[in-house]
This record gives structure tokens, sequence and C-alpha cells, in this order.
């Protein structure tokens, strides 16, 4: 064998060369012209609202602070939580809990809940909620946008 070397640089080349065109074609968008609208969809919670929990604020915490167990942090707690008492309450259609990443707020020893809702002027609430002992007072708030 001559060089393998230098036939294993010419076949890199060749390869990157490949891939370059190809991704060029791919920025090109031709799959949809621009007069055509993207898609739309009415969800069942638009009327009643979203309820999005910052998954970063769990991460936060301290190691001992409200872990119902090691692989669950205290925002997914909370989130489990809304989640199983909406259903119990049949307003999981209604609403829908959605975790979400950095809110931007972060708290100590506390989770970020942001409450949407296009009932009542659609206007949000932001709520810095102890993940243990505020779960009753965040559902209120939750059942009064309804």
């Amino acid at each position: 064998m001559k060089n393998p070397i230098k036939r294993i640089k010419t076949l890199i080349q060749r390869i990157i060369q490949l891939f370059s065109s190809n991704s060029q074609q791919l920025a090109t968008p031709t799959s949809r012209p621009s007069s055509v609208p993207i898609p739309t969809v009415s969800p069942r919670w638009e009327a009643s609202g979203l309820v999005l929990v910052c998954s970063q604020c769990g991460k936060e915490q301290p190691a001992s602070s409200h872990r119902t167990s090691r692989s669950s942090t205290a925002s997914e707690d909370l989130q489990n939580w809304l989640k199983t008492r909406l259903k119990f309450e049949g307003l999981w259609g209604e609403f829908r809990v959605v975790s979400t990443s950095c809110l931007g707020v972060c708290p100590k020893a506390r989770v970020v809940v942001v409450l949407d809702s296009n009932a009542g002027g659609g206007k949000s609430q932001c709520l810095i909620v102890n993940p243990q002992s505020d779960r009753e007072l965040l559902y209120s708030y939750i059942k009064h946008k309804k």
C-alpha cells in the first residue's frame, strides 16, 4: 500500500465536500411556498389555561429540600402532583401542566410557576411557590382561572 494516509485524507475531503453540498441544498426552503400558512390547532386547554412549571428551579434546591425520591426534583414532584390533582378533579382537559426550562426568575428554595390563561383577558401570572407548602394555594389559583 502506497501512502495510506494520503488516500484517507482524500477520502475525508470527498466526504466533507459531499456533506457541505447537501447542507446547502437543505438550507433552501423548497418544501412550502411562503404564501401557504403554517397549520394551527385549537387545543382543549386553550379556554382555561396552561400551567408552566420551571424545571430548572427544582435542580437549584438543596439535596434534602422537598425531595420525595432521589430521581425527582421538587419541580417534578410539584408538576406530577398538579397533574394528578387536575385529573382527580376532572379539570385535566381544560388545564395542562407543562415543564419548561429556565424562566429567568431563579428563586432560592422555591419553584416558578406561570399560569397562562386566555380566559379573563388572557393575563398571565408568574408565581413563586414553595413546592410543598404552597401546593393547595397554587391549586386554588389554578381553579380560580377557570
